[in-house]
């Protein structure tokens, strides 16, 4: 088991391993740590180790049923939603939702190269401080 200064690891499959390196490298702020094209690349982003698993990886092999791709996602969060929706658009990717408020804060979802689901998360505004009444 991980202790709690170990970075928490996720691993995506993906088609095409140097394709998810430039991706995550490029538009998503993580650094590469380990490669071996084609088959693999471990990235991280603060606390979060991203192994991209290809095809010639043996992570990549058949996941038993009843798995259910689509639903499980990173979440990064973001200081500005708004600006990094306009940032990662200039560079010509496309969303996979609109913008979804709720009271924790605001998200939208983003695929990777291969169909891995990246969640963009700002957090709510915490509300003002009052200040205690006086008597």
């Amino acid at each position: 088991m991980t202790t709690p200064d170990q970075l928490a690891s996720v691993r995506y499959l993906v088609d095409d391993v140097q394709e998810a390196i430039d991706f995550y490298t490029t538009h998503l702020g993580f650094t590469l740590r380990a490669s071996a094209v084609p088959a693999f690349a471990d990235v991280v982003r603060g606390p979060l180790r991203l192994l991209l698993s290809g095809p010639a990886s043996s992570g990549a092999r058949a996941t038993p049923e009843p798995a259910v791709p689509g639903r499980n996602r990173i979440h990064l969060t973001v200081d500005d939603l708004d600006t990094e929706i306009d940032r990662l658009r200039t560079t010509g990717l496309t969303f996979h939702s609109d913008i979804v408020a709720g009271p924790g804060g605001r998200q939208i979802l983003l695929l990777d190269p291969a169909g891995n689901l990246i969640e963009l998360f700002q957090p709510a505004s915490p509300p003002p401080a009052t200040a205690p009444a006086r008597s």
